[in-house]
């Protein structure tokens, strides 16, 4: 039986505890040198500690409201579990819809198999579930079962990737993923001409194909790629795994032996598979290689790789969209409107301080500045 979540100040607490040293769409921290950083990691300590404290009491009222018995039924249909940023994502809904929180969550993991996710969202249908949340598989073929949802009466709330082939779901939460893509970019064309390197070969390990996350990080890379007249000699699916992503690299590294100098992987995980093959090689990569580095998501195992120079740049994609998820359930409890789109906030993190911010002309086409933040023990400690 549906009912109204406790409160926003849940959400608001979780999101302040769970995103302790990250910045984004709202503008980052200044990041003008590790101190600067170092500040941020601190005030971001103080943030979680009185977060924790709220969420403490306010957990105690979500229980006792619990304890009555009417609970609110959540269906969430997630990808699979490839990564380290998945694992955070899927531990982020499940804390916001935890039955002390006065949910019933009913959890699939489909394994990145798109048949079985929308097997799932059926299954679902026929629990009569309060409300369905995805993290599409892919973009397309989602017109059918959301409107088998909308028929139902279940609202549904699209996380991380998009669905591109309907707009039969209430609200999504996620990245934008082309000002990603876009952003590696802009640091790219910085760095290389701060570094006095004229000609730029790269080789791009990308995300499952078709997967919103990897067409809009390609898309918006390659706009540089086209615009600055790079040499983008291949682009090969790692499918977001550490074994994808050594298994190309492997094969780059025959293919392509002593003739490129950059290597984009789009996300961590891929990035550690490179990591490994380039060893294997004896590729030198990183700071003080003579290949750059660049990946997303910036899990912190990530981040570490960046403190230790290893990766030369990591766009983070944050997965802690559980709370805003809660939030457009309670405001969908009492009867409000919510927004369409909430995008996470993000902010872009480098192994060196040479360079303060990039400038480029994002998604939307407006020309934003963003801050480029050197890691620190601060920021890989503080990160998820």
């Amino acid at each position: 039986m549906k009912r109204k979540v406790v409160s926003v100040l849940l959400s608001t607490a979780m999101a302040a505890t769970m995103l302790a040293g990250c910045g984004g769409s709202a503008p980052a921290p200044a990041a003008a040198s590790s101190e600067a950083a170092s500040e941020a990691a601190s005030q971001a300590a103080e943030t979680v500690a009185s977060a924790e404290e709220a969420a403490s009491e306010i957990a105690s009222e979500a229980g006792a409201d619990a304890a009555s018995g009417e609970t609110i039924s959540v269906g969430f249909a997630q990808v699979g579990h490839e990564s380290d940023w998945r694992t955070a994502a899927t531990k982020s809904v499940q804390d916001a819809f935890s039955a002390e929180n006065g949910f019933d969550l009913q959890f699939v993991d489909c394994d990145n198999d798109s048949a079985a996710q929308l097997e799932a969202v059926r299954n679902f249908i026929q629990q009569d579930v309060d409300y369905i949340v995805i993290d599409p598989i892919v973009s397309t073929g989602w017109d059918t079962v959301l409107q088998e949802c909308e028929d139902a009466g279940i609202p549904v709330i699209v996380i991380d990737r998009t669905i591109d082939d309907s707009d039969k779901y209430t609200a999504w939460v996620g990245s934008q993923f082309k000002n990603e893509g876009i952003a590696a970019g802009a640091w790219l064309k910085d760095y290389a001409a701060a570094k006095g390197i004229e000609e730029l070969n790269i080789l791009v390990i990308s995300g499952t194909t078709g997967a919103s996350a990897q067409l809009g990080r390609s898309e918006g890379f390659d706009q540089y790629v086209d615009s600055e007249g790079w040499n983008k000699l291949d682009e090969q699916t790692g499918d977001f795994t550490q074994e994808g992503g050594q298994e190309v690299m492997e094969s780059y590294c025959k293919s392509y032996n002593g003739k490129f100098n950059v290597v984009v992987c789009q996300n961590d995980n891929e990035a550690f598979g490179a990591q490994q093959a380039m060893d294997a090689a004896g590729v030198s990569y990183g700071v003080d290689g003579d290949v750059i580095l660049i990946s997303f998501d910036a899990c912190t195992a990530g981040l570490q790789q960046v403190l230790e120079g290893k990766i030369n740049a990591d766009f983070q994609c944050n997965p802690l969209s559980g709370p805003d998820c809660a939030k457009i359930v309670q405001s969908l409890q009492a009867g409000e409107e919510v927004q369409k789109e909430t995008f996470m906030a993000e902010p872009w993190y480098v192994a060196e301080s040479d360079l303060k911010s990039i400038t480029y002309t994002n998604a939307s086409g407006e020309e934003v500045t963003e801050d480029l933040i050197p890691v620190t023990q601060e920021i890989v400690d503080a990160a998820y």
